[in-house]
């Protein structure tokens, strides 16, 4: 018995263990290498007896403790058939701490070292303090051969049975196959190129194992990093290369070591080389140093693994690095070891920086279709079990793409292995869907069956969450209890391994299997376990970025815990958790609830692409429809996924989620590293509409998957695959697959390096896509040769219409023709044909060849190929080398190419003999719109007209071409044979012709024929050759405009502009009125010079008036320096005389002395052509002329912003009064002040001024005010004059020609104070002309008013005073009434206003006294107070002789009818009385009682208006009884008072008996048929009505016919107003047979009743013969109707206005053949008026002398209605406005309009809102007349200055 069997003291339970595990010692050593993974089975132990080798085995692991020991004998009886007597005696024996500490005691502790296994080597001192061994060369070899030969022993044993780390049964080991290897196409080049996204992998020939190590480097050092995804197998293929070296396949190393980061991250210390070598992995037996020297000496022949380079990326501390990460860099940098050979695995993402920029790049992209059959055929071993694993994976698409991951193949094969014996073919589907079910399976497969561990499971899921949430990845005894160590051994859910952290430090590390498997299990957790909530389960559902943050350092290790939790929330996993949480399903559903709704949340909110691939793995889990379709349809429409890595997994799952949506996507895959297969993933998704690739790794093996994909997606309409390396085999799969995406409409091979015959394969699949749009072939070098072919193709292919090839882009441009796609499809090659032949003709081709390298003779052969082509839109050949002769030969053929819109040949080395090769070349060209060349800018274009009848003439520009005086006698030549084209525009600017080329040119002009224009800027030339230029005004007849600014060197000649600036691109109207129009302007056009940036000095001045003497007029001359001396201003003066023609001469932006103003105001009497003289701030001075024809009138002169002051005025005014007659002077805007402005005022008398004096702005106060006050007297031609002295600071005299008896002055704002009262009545009192004053906002308070009208008193006469104040609509009547008590004179007129803050009065001089007994007896009446009785007393005394009161929106309640009450006394008092005016206002009935009774006794009353007030039916009735006895009443107006049939009756029995009445005013008084008859009866006896107003009220035929029987018997009426009634045409027709025997009728007022024609030709028979106004809008006139009464109209001599709007007037005339002198407005909106109507309309017009308004808007009118009327506008000396909204008139017509108001007019306005004119011209339009309003608003310019 062995040491250790005696001292557990059972000798039977030993034995017993012996001899079972001697029956499968296989089972044994696969546990002795689980337990001690680096425990060497030695070969010599083979010699053993079976039972002793089994007691050693049992002795080294009872040796490592007791947690090793109890896992152990826990998987002997879980795993081994162990009867159930030896179970329990082994449990209860070995299976707990206690039963072992007490049988082993402390001898456990003191094991011999001779009894430790020879796997742990003795530790060896370190290098640096042991002493050096002098050996010969030989013994140094020979220990270093037998440390190699130790170190390849070790690999063999340790791979001797299976891949450590899998974990799986024995028949599983076997299978390996190598995964997908490809190298990148670049090496780092900085640390962060090193992130996955950056890096461009190359597709094509796969890497081999064997090729993982290029052995040609031999300098610096060599390191691989070899990049995957979990899963690709970057671990098994580490030690498969370990194996591989073992075996002696990897010959090139003598030694390879393989080192984990996962251990390696678990020391603390800094490592030596020797160190990690030999205390790390494998120690030589002696002499350390020699070993090491050896191999530091091959280090080319070493390598070293590091796997897991992601594990070491811990944040780095403020010291660096950790100390392996440092040794590592070391190794890398080749500082250490160097030569070795470094490889790393790592995830994609951040690595870290230590990595060399040369290190090589390998993907490994897991496992295609080959591999994934040939992975199965070597798992199932049976022909039965292999063919039906094939046969669910080709019908299981899911599970097939899953495979395409190593890992999860494994587990596949593991779980079909499983299944397929129990289930029938095909089952996977529903058992195998995702991963997450995949992964359960696996679980059930591993476990025993029927009995599902729920505990285990769940225990060991937290070990593992807890693990995730600590990142912690390596386990130890104390972090799981032994029998879960023996369960997951016994299930292959853990691995072991030796875990060494230095000499003598090792021990046992446990391990998940696979990554994915831990986080497999912790979801198992989260999900099933009641020891987590839901809350805290959605805290683990998060999309994780694929995009490595730079702050980030280590990847997370929970990637796909989400994914599994999605997955586990599947209904179908239900009953899985279910067990798991033994039969809590409640709680199993609230939980995969949770996850669901929080994937809804996710999939509705904005995602990055990794996110979005991250959400589409989470839902596909789910196998949930509802969140699938959710997660579908809010994807984005542009859906971008941009540097990240992408599996064929990832795109089908995005597959799998898009099959749910019904909008189409763009997807976008931009610098994203995809497998070669990828594509296959998107077969069938139809929802694609844009697909787009760009990547360098995408190769012909793509483009063949990507080829067998597009067919299927039915609504893809672009494909992009840009920046690939795809060759012509995988250009030759593309091109078959596009003919069968006949739905393609843009197709685009960017950036693909393809050769000249690939890019001429590709486009001849053109003609297979009907649809196609675009096709995007840039950024492939092509030869000049291949591009000819592309310019045939494009010639020749009838759906192409534009090719543009610029340096690298190539780009064709298609628009497919009506055909069908059938029949685009029956003739797919591009050989011409017939249908082709007529598409060509049909279709226009734009061609781009710019920077294309094109020479002469290939301008040859183009020019050879276009000719057979189609219609050209655009020939663009920039860029290229075709020198002098290629742009002649272009230039030649230009005509017959049939260009359409541009020719381009700059930069193409054209000289200056070229230019004229080219002029005379295309001088034959009829199309020719514009040429423009400049040699400078390299610029050649020719711009064409689409037709030769629309070309009116063309422009030539050659510019900046160096054209000296001696090239422009061939240059005209050249030029003359454009003559044919038209109008010619020439442009020389920029050249070099100087004085002696402007001379020259002014010589051969003549001979060019009618230019439009010709620019000579920046030639060189002197003052003398720009002054010598102004001859031409008498040379040339088409010049119009000269525009010279001197020192910018512009120099313009111009013909006429009409319509060149405003229509560049269009054409002249060519309807009739318009060309009159056009035709009369040019007779009329001046000429016109401007000179500006110039020096005037007197001799130029003298020169320039010279040579202007022989220019036909008239003449306009704009000068502008900037500064006009006093004599050179004499000097241009004095010459004024000699230039009859001068119409204008204007002065802009040039500096004038202050003596300039006299100067100009002196030329108002000398010169009397000057009609007015206008000058500005002493930079701007503007003079009008009168023509010879005209005659000698008015003048007008502004000087506005002069610095006048008062030393100035004496000596103006003298020069002022020379002038025979000033209509206007404007001097605002001076230094006047009160001093100046009084000195003003007295030289006024000696000005002949008929018009307006404006003042304004001359900082003026009160004192100026009260002056014009004292002053009126002495000036008996001012009839107005107003001053504000507020924030419009105006002071404006009105005079007229003759002495006014009566004057008005207006005062506002001028704050008057106290002690200005006294000083204004004086004034006022001796003004005796002055018969009215308006005093506005001047701060005058009531007790200052009534101090005024106190003081002011005259010997005779009538004066008004209007007072607007803010205090007048808060004072009472009373108050006010206080006010006009205090009157000197006799009050005749109060007018009192609440809304306008007016009081007015008007007094007459002397006031005659009042007998104080009357006014005694009349008080004694009065039941007033004793404050009210006095001031009634002072009513009575000064308004005794009132004759108006007019209160308007006064309230008569606020007082207690105090208000009332004073007004029936005070009306008592008024004997003379006449007019009673209550309007708007509110009284109560007992106010309105008081009122009656003192109106009841104003005999005298001949006005009553008691209109717009709302009183009630008792209060009506007390005014009805007021009117009684008032038989002298001739005017009432009761208008809006509510008559009922009560108070009608009172108002008609009081109206029978006034026989006076003369105007009856009863508007909107609901008066209706019945109260018409009743009042038509009573107004029988006023025989002396002369208005009738009874608009408004609901009057229908009944009460009209009733009415029209008594018009007759009313001789005298001249007014009727029956507006908005019901009366028909019935009612009408009586209604016009009456109206005619109304002889004395002057307004007539029908509008908005159905009278129709029937009424107007009844009124049209015989209208009465003083008709002023005849109003019949909306009447449902027709045109019959409407021409009839035009007719009766015509050459009426009292007709005023007329009003027909809306009526119809289609197709009638509207036409006046005779004079109408007094129509002043015409109303013709919207009657349907359209140009053929306006034409005879508008040539009324002219017959209309005195017509000031013209409504025309809401008609049919166009431009030549507009033309008609520009016509005619000049001639219309009064008109003010013109309204023509809403018609049809176009920007031409609305130019026309502004040309016929600049021919002189008064029109202040033009309407033209909401016509089709577009804003850019509008505000065109407006800087050029702003009397064009455009506004929808009413805003009125004011008409212009001096009109």
């Amino acid at each position: 018995m062995d040491p250790v069997g005696l001292q557990l003291g059972n000798k039977n339970l030993w034995s017993c263990l012996v001899r079972l595990l001697t029956k499968d010692p296989e089972w044994l050593n696969a546990k002795m290498k689980f337990f001690l993974p680096n425990t060497d089975l030695d070969s010599r132990n083979e010699t053993l007896d079976p039972e002793q080798r089994v007691i050693l085995q049992l002795n080294k692991l009872h040796v490592q403790g007791s947690d090793t020991w109890q896992s152990f004998i826990h998987c002997v009886c879980m795993q081994l058939e162990v009867p159930l007597d030896l179970e329990v005696l082994l449990l209860s024996t070995f299976g707990c701490d206690d039963a072992f500490t007490s049988q082993l005691g402390a001898e456990g502790k003191s094991q011999p070292e001779s009894q430790l296994h020879h796997g742990l080597k003795r530790p060896h001192q370190s290098c640096g303090s042991s002493p050096r061994r002098k050996q010969c060369k030989k013994q140094q070899l020979e220990l270093a051969k037998k440390y190699l030969q130790l170190l390849r022993t070790s690999a063999q044993q340790r791979y001797r049975s299976q891949i450590p780390g899998s974990g799986q049964p024995h028949a599983f080991h076997q299978v390996y196959v190598p995964p997908i290897l490809r190298r990148a196409t670049a090496s780092l080049d900085t640390p962060e190129g090193a992130i996955m996204g950056d890096l461009k992998v190359e597709d094509g020939a796969d890497v081999s194992i064997s090729d993982l190590f290029n052995t040609r480097v031999n300098k610096g050092p060599r390191v691989t990093v070899l990049l995957g995804k979990a899963g690709m197998g970057k671990t098994t293929l580490a030690h498969r290369l370990c194996q591989k070296w073992a075996e002696g396949h990897l010959n090139c190393f003598q030694a390879l070591f393989l080192f984990e980061f996962r251990q390696l991250n678990l020391i603390t210390r800094f490592l030596t080389p020797s160190e990690l070598l030999f205390d790390l992995y494998l120690s030589p037996e002696s002499d350390h140093d020699t070993v090491f020297q050896y191999l530091e000496k091959n280090a080319d022949q070493v390598l070293l693994i590091f796997d897991g380079l992601d594990e070491a990326l811990q944040p780095m501390g403020p010291d660096g690095p950790g100390p392996v990460l440092t040794l590592f860099s070391h190794l890398c940098n080749g500082t250490l070891l160097p030569g070795c050979r470094v490889m790393a695995t790592s995830r994609p993402g951040k690595l870290p920086a230590c990595l060399p920029a040369e290190a090589a790049m390998v993907h490994m992209l897991g496992f295609d279709g080959p591999r994934v059959e040939e992975y199965v055929n070597h798992f199932f071993s049976a022909q039965p079990s292999r063919e039906g694993a094939l046969v669910e994976l080709q019908t299981n698409g899911r599970l097939r793409s899953l495979c395409a991951v190593p890992a999860l193949c494994q587990v596949a094969c593991l779980c079909l292995h499983h299944l397929l014996p129990d289930h029938a073919p095909g089952q996977s589907v529903a058992l195998l869907p995702t991963m997450t079910q995949l992964y359960m399976q696996m679980v059930l497969a591993l476990s025993p069956p029927g009995h599902l561990p729920t505990s285990s499971l769940l225990d060991l899921g937290e070990v593992a969450l807890r693990g995730l949430e600590t990142g912690k990845v390596i386990f130890y005894a104390k972090d799981i209890a032994p029998p879960l160590i023996a369960f997951g051994a016994t299930h292959s859910l853990l691995t072991s391994f030796c875990v060494r952290t230095g000499p003598g430090h090792q021990q046992t590390g446990y391990a998940f299997t696979h990554l994915s498997l831990q986080e497999f299990l912790a979801a198992l957790h989260l999900m099933a376990s009641p020891k987590v909530n839901k809350d805290t389960l959605t805290q683990y559902v998060t999309l994780h970025s694929r995009w490595v943050q730079r702050t980030k350092a280590r990847l997370g290790l929970s990637d796909h815990l989400p994914t599994f939790l999605a997955g586990l929330a599947s209904c179908t996993c239900r009953p899985f958790l279910s067990h798991l949480a033994q039969g809590n399903e409640d709680c199993v559903g609230a939980k995969q609830a949770a996850v669901v709704q929080v994937l809804k949340k996710l999939a509705t909110r904005k995602l990055t692409g990794p996110k979005v691939v991250e959400l589409c793995h989470c839902v596909d889990e789910t196998q949930e429809p509802e969140l699938a379709s959710l997660t579908a349809q809010s994807l984005p429409y542009q859906l971008p996924f941009h540097n990240f890595p992408l599996t064929c997994t990832d795109l089908a799952t995005l597959t799998n989620i898009l099959e749910h949506r019904e909008a189409p996507i763009h997807l976008d895959f931009d610098g994203c590293p995809l497998e070669p297969h990828c594509p296959e993933a998107l077969v069938g998704c139809g929802q694609i509409e844009n697909l787009s690739f760009k990547s360098r790794k995408c190769g012909d093996t793509f483009a063949e998957a990507l080829s067998r994909s597009l067919p299927t997606m039915g609504r893809l309409q672009m494909l992009g695959l840009a920046g690939s390396k795809i060759t012509a085999r995988g250009i030759s799969h593309l091109v078959k697959a596009l003919p069968l995406c006949p739905q393609l409409k843009e197709v685009s091979f960017r950036d693909n390096q393809l050769s000249d015959q690939v890019v001429l394969n590709i486009v001849e699949v053109l003609p297979h896509l009907p649809r196609l749009r675009k096709l995007d072939l840039s950024n492939n070098s092509i030869c000049v040769s291949t591009l000819l072919c592309l310019a045939r193709v494009a010639v020749t292919c009838p759906t192409v219409r534009m090719l543009q090839a610029r340096e690298a882009d190539l780009i064709f441009l298609l628009s497919p023709p009506t055909e069908t796609t059938a029949e685009l499809q029956r003739a797919p090659d591009l050989q011409e044909s017939d249908g082709q032949r007529k598409g060509a003709q049909s279709r226009s081709l734009t061609l781009r060849l710019q920077k294309c390298q094109l020479q002469v003779h290939d301008a040859e052969a183009l020019i050879a190929l276009l000719q057979e082509g189609p219609h050209l839109e655009e020939v663009d050949l920039s860029g290229n080398q075709l020198e002098d002769e290629g742009c002649r030969l272009m230039a030649e053929a230009a005509s017959q190419l049939h260009i359409a819109r541009k020719l381009d040949l700059s930069d193409n080395g054209l000289s200056v003999a070229g230019v004229h090769c080219v002029l005379r070349a295309v001088s034959a060209c009829w199309t020719l719109a514009e040429l423009h060349i400049s040699l400078q800018h390299k610029t050649v274009i020719f711009m064409f007209a689409q037709e030769p009848e629309e070309q009116k003439g063309s422009q030539e520009r050659l510019t900046h071409c160096g054209l000296q005086a001696k090239h422009l006698e061939q240059l005209c030549k050249a030029l003359g044979g454009s003559c044919h084209l038209g109008h010619l525009h020439l442009d020389f600017s920029g050249n070099a012709l100087g004085d002696e080329g402007a001379a020259r040119l002014a010589q051969l002009l003549p001979g060019l024929g009618a230019l439009q224009s010709l620019n000579l800027s920046e030639n060189g030339l002197s003052l003398d050759a720009v002054l010598g230029l102004v001859q031409c005004f008498s040379t040339l007849q088409w010049l119009f405009r000269l525009d010279i600014s001197f020192e910018s060197q512009h120099i313009l000649l111009r013909g006429d502009k009409t319509s060149r600036d405003m229509w560049a691109t269009g054409s002249l109207p060519d309807f009739p009125a318009a060309a009159e129009f056009l035709g009369f302007r040019q007779r009329c056009i001046p000429r016109s010079l401007c000179l500006s940036e110039c020096p005037l000095e007197p001799p130029s001045l003298t020169r320039l008036c010279a040579t202007l003497k022989d220019c036909p007029g008239p003449l306009e001359l704009q000068l502008s320096c900037e500064f006009l001396s006093d004599q050179s201003l004499e000097t241009l003066l004095d010459c004024l005389p000699q230039l009859p023609q001068l119409s204008l001469l204007q002065l802009s932006q040039t500096g004038l002395s202050p003596k300039s103003p006299f100067l100009l105001a002196n030329t108002l009497s000398l010169c009397p052509r000057v009609k007015k003289v206008d000058l500005r701030s002493l930079h701007h001075a503007t003079l009008h002329f009168r023509s010879n024809q005209e005659e000698e009138g008015v003048c007008c002169g502004r000087f506005t912003g002069c610095s006048l002051s008062q030393e100035h005025i004496e000596s103006f005014c003298w020069l002022l009064s020379k002038c025979k007659d000033l209509s206007q002077v404007d001097l605002s805007a001076n230094l006047l002040g009160d001093s100046g402005l009084r000195c003003l005022l007295e030289c006024l008398p000696q000005v002949p001024i008929s018009g307006l004096l404006d003042l304004s702005h001359n900082s003026v106060s009160q004192e100026s005010a009260l002056y014009l006050v004292e002053t009126l007297p002495s000036c008996p031609r001012v009839r107005e004059a107003s001053v504000n002295l507020g924030s419009e600071q105006s002071f404006r005299i009105h005079f007229s020609r003759e002495d006014q008896a009566g004057k008005t002055l207006r005062l506002s704002e001028c704050s008057f104070r106290p002690e200005h009262v006294s000083r204004l009545a004086t004034g006022l009192s001796q003004s005796l002309q002055l018969t009215e004053l308006t005093l506005t906002q001047c701060c005058l308070g009531q007790k200052q008013l009534a101090i005024l009208l106190s003081l002011v008193g005259r010997p005779a006469g009538l004066f008004s005073l209007r007072v607007q104040e803010p205090w007048a609509d808060r004072a009472g009547v009373l108050s006010l009434l206080e006010v006009c008590a205090q009157a000197s004179g006799s009050v005749t007129e109060i007018s009192i206003s609440k809304t306008q803050q007016q009081l007015c009065v008007q007094l007459e001089f002397p006031r005659q006294e009042e007998n104080p007994e009357a006014v005694a007896l009349r008080l004694a009446h009065c039941d007033l107070g004793a404050h009210h009785s006095l001031l009634v007393g002072q009513l009575m005394e000064t308004c005794a002789r009132l004759q108006q009161l007019s209160l308007s929106q006064v309230n008569l309640c606020e007082d207690d009818d105090a208000s009332s009450l004073l007004l029936q006394s005070l009306l008592l008092s008024l004997s003379e009385l006449k007019t009673f005016r209550l309007t708007s206002s509110c009284v109560s009935t007992e106010g309105l009682a008081h009122l009656a009774s003192g109106l009841g006794h104003c005999h005298h009353l001949e006005e009553l208006d008691l209109s717009n007030n709302q009183f009630d039916e008792e209060g009506t009735k007390v005014l009805m009884r007021a009117l009684e006895g008032k038989w002298m009443l001739k005017r009432l107006d009761l208008s809006h008072l509510l008559l009922n049939s009560s108070t009608l009756a009172l108002l008609t029995h009081r109206l029978s008996h006034m026989t006076c009445l003369q105007s009856l005013r009863l508007n909107r008084n609901s008066i209706g048929d019945v109260g018409c008859c009743h009042l038509s009866e009573a107004l029988r006896a006023a025989t002396s009505l002369e208005e009738l107003d009874l608009s408004h009220n609901q009057i229908g035929d009944a009460g009209v016919q009733h009415l029209a029987t008594i018009l007759p018997g009313l001789p005298e009426l001249r007014k009727i107003d029956l507006s908005v009634n019901s009366i028909s045409s019935a009612g009408g027709v009586q209604l016009a047979e009456s109206l005619v025997l109304c002889r004395r009728l002057e307004e007539l007022m029908l509008g908005c009743n159905a009278l129709g024609d029937p009424t107007a030709l009844g009124l049209a028979q015989e209208l009465p013969q003083h008709l002023r106004v005849l109003h019949l809008p909306f009447s449902h006139l027709g045109p019959g109707g409407a021409l009839s009464l035009a007719q009766a109209l015509d050459g009426s001599p009292h007709l005023e206005e007329i009003s027909l709007a809306e009526n119809n007037l289609a197709g009638g005339v509207l036409r006046f053949c005779k004079e109408l002198p007094l129509l002043r407005q015409i109303d013709l909106v919207s009657c349907k008026i359209d140009n053929q109507t306006a034409k005879l309309l508008t040539s009324s017009f002219t017959s209309c002398p005195a017509l000031e308004v013209i409504l025309l808007s809401w008609n049919l009118l166009g431009d030549e209605a507009a033309a008609e009327l520009a016509q005619v506008l000049p001639q219309m000396g009064r008109l003010k406005r013109v309204d023509l909204e809403k018609n049809q008139i176009t920007a031409l017509g609305a130019w026309l309009l502004a040309e016929g108001l600049a021919q002189g007019s008064s029109i202040q306005v033009i309407r033209l809102w909401n016509n089709p004119i577009p804003c850019d011209m509008v505000q065109h339009l407006k800087s050029q007349e702003p009397r064009l309003d455009f506004a929808f608003f009413d805003n009125q310019p004011q008409a212009p200055w001096g009109t």
